[in-house]
């Protein structure tokens, strides 16, 4: 997610595309606020390049997540639309995805690792929300509930007015995903407590319009999109993806 890498790709003859990439493999797991602040800097050098015409970024999986981050924590950031490809925006809760990483961890017990200090130290326990701990996801997690405004903090006011700068917020996720858990976090919306998922319309989230969802909706500014029999690992390798749900918001 950083280093910068400048590219041309087959996209269009006059597309210039950007790699942000620092932050893979283990690297992924760092905190999540330390990847944050250093993919700013590169979005930042982007920035200063196209401040006239804007760009288009598109975050993937966590990268999603994290880059949407980004933009919270950029007032002055040059983006004019945000796809978010599979990404757990509401947060994650899920054995399968657990195991891909902790491999003897359960999402039953996962939380007496990630709601610790220690656990605060990996980007997967920034965003691990468990719907059966809520008090210590408020009491301990210091990425998710913040960046969501679950958590009311001096920087509240400029993550959602910051999102909202943006003329188009893409998200794009799907039953099949088979990783973010549950899948529909990739569209903001979560378990409660009794493990059912709230859709985003229902959630506090939107109904206070706590970072500008419902604002955006309104004027015709958010796009939700749903795709099967896509797995995780196939969206941004998938040509009917990236030709029907990705490529005409890269204008």
């Amino acid at each position: 997610m950083m280093h910068l890498v400048k590219r041309i790709q087959t996209i269009h003859p006059d597309t210039v595309v950007y790699n942000f990439e620092r932050f893979g493999g283990w690297s992924s797991l760092e905190n999540a606020w330390h990847q944050v602040l250093e993919a700013q800097e590169n979005l930042k050098v982007v920035c200063d390049l196209h401040s006239e015409e804007g760009i288009n970024m598109i975050g993937y999986s966590q990268g999603g997540l994290l880059g949407r981050a980004v933009l919270q924590t950029y007032p002055d950031h040059c983006v004019k639309t945000f796809i978010s490809l599979s990404s757990p925006q509401a947060g994650q809760f899920g054995d399968d995805f657990l195991h891909l990483i902790f491999p003897s961890l359960v999402a039953k017990t996962a939380y007496q690792l990630f709601y610790t200090y220690v656990g605060q130290h990996t980007s997967v326990g920034n965003y691990w929300n468990d719907p059966h701990h809520q008090d210590l996801f408020e009491e301990f997690s210091i990425f998710l509930p913040y960046v969501n405004n679950h958590i009311i903090s001096t920087n509240s006011s400029q993550f959602r007015e910051t999102l909202m700068r943006l003329e188009r917020l893409v998200l794009i996720g799907g039953p099949d995903d088979g990783v973010i858990t549950p899948w529909e976090s990739s569209h903001f919306s979560f378990y409660n407590e009794s493990f059912a998922v709230v859709p985003l319309q229902e959630s506090l989230l939107y109904t206070e319009d706590l970072i500008g969802l419902k604002t955006l909706k309104e004027n015709g500014r958010l796009d939700i999109i749903e795709r099967k029999n896509v797995h995780h690992y196939e969206w941004h390798r998938t040509d009917d993806v990236i030709d029907s749900v990705i490529l005409p918001y890269l204008d």
